[in-house]
């Protein structure tokens, strides 16, 4: 009786073993498949990039008030994806115009004529930035091309990652390949804080050379497309063009009145501010998005 009790016991702790091996070691993921989807997320842990079935963006038709900027990136995603030369992308500017929203969009809108070889999205968190090496090796011989994404790209006092990205765009040995180009959005123009520029430019022994340092990150980018506040006609166009699209029936004028009461509490006037106000309206009215 008591060797079988002893078997018993060994084999509940073996048991207990595996258990703790299992959730100790994370299950393995499949290997990539660039044909899974037209769109990925970069999981740099598990050097992964997870299929993306649906999107989230918006149409391109309600994009109002960058019509300069979105044709501009419309031509340069069009030349990358027929295998002609085509720049990195900075879009920066003001918060909630739409940086984001138009990378989206521009792909989806390519991606139209382009059934049979779809370009493809993906995205790159901000602090993965440092495995970009590891990611554009694993893209270097796919036979697609890639827009590699950053959304709200920046860098703090003490953050040195932005040296690695330096030298994946532009200055590493292998530099960046031809099937992948990047775009990144950002709040700031150089994607350092400004104080952190002025601060350079005051304490360093080469003020000229720190600076240029700090900068010179941006220059990696042929395209620099700004993002300015809206006015007030572009902001209610905005409200206007989400009101028709979706189809929802409401008075002019209190429309009006009440998109430009909303812009006021909020205390600004954006892209981002007006699809808000109208989920408010289609939500207030029972109205659904779709």
């Amino acid at each position: 009786m008591s060797e079988t009790i002893s078997l018993e016991s060994l084999g509940e702790k073996l048991d207990r073993i595996a258990s703790l091996i299992e959730r100790a070691v994370p299950p393995a993921h499949p290997d990539n498949d660039i044909k899974a989807a037209d769109a990925f997320v970069w999981s740099a842990a598990l050097g992964w990039l997870q299929p993306v079935p649906k999107v989230n963006r918006v149409e391109m038709v309600l994009l109002h008030g960058i019509d300069t900027v979105r044709d501009i990136l419309i031509d340069n995603t069009a030349r990358f994806a027929d295998g002609l030369p085509a720049n990195n992308a900075l879009l920066w500017g003001a918060r909630g115009m739409g940086k984001s929203s138009l990378v989206k969009a521009a792909h989806a809108t390519i991606n139209q004529e382009r059934a049979d070889n779809p370009l493809k999205l993906i995205e790159i968190h901000r602090e993965d930035i440092d495995s970009m090496p590891e990611l554009l090796a694993l893209l270097r011989n796919e036979p697609h091309r890639f827009i590699l994404f950053c959304d709200d790209l920046s860098f703090d006092h003490d953050d040195t990652s932005y040296k690695a990205l330096k030298a994946a765009l532009d200055g590493g040995v292998e530099g960046r390949p031809e099937n992948v180009v990047f775009y990144a959005t950002s709040n700031r123009r150089h994607l350092m804080p400004r104080d952190m520029i002025e601060n350079e430019r005051s304490t360093s022994i080469s003020p000229s050379e720190a600076v240029e340092e700090k900068v010179s990150l941006s220059d990696r980018f042929g395209l620099w497309l700004g993002f300015h506040k809206c006015s007030q006609d572009e902001y209610l166009a905005m409200v206007n063009g989400y009101v028709a699209h979706f189809g929802i029936s409401t008075d002019d004028e209190e429309l009006r009145r009440d998109a430009l009461e909303w812009a006021t509490t909020r205390g600004s006037r954006s892209g981002r501010v007006a699809w808000q106000f109208v989920q408010e309206l289609a939500g207030r009215l029972g109205h659904r998005l779709s």
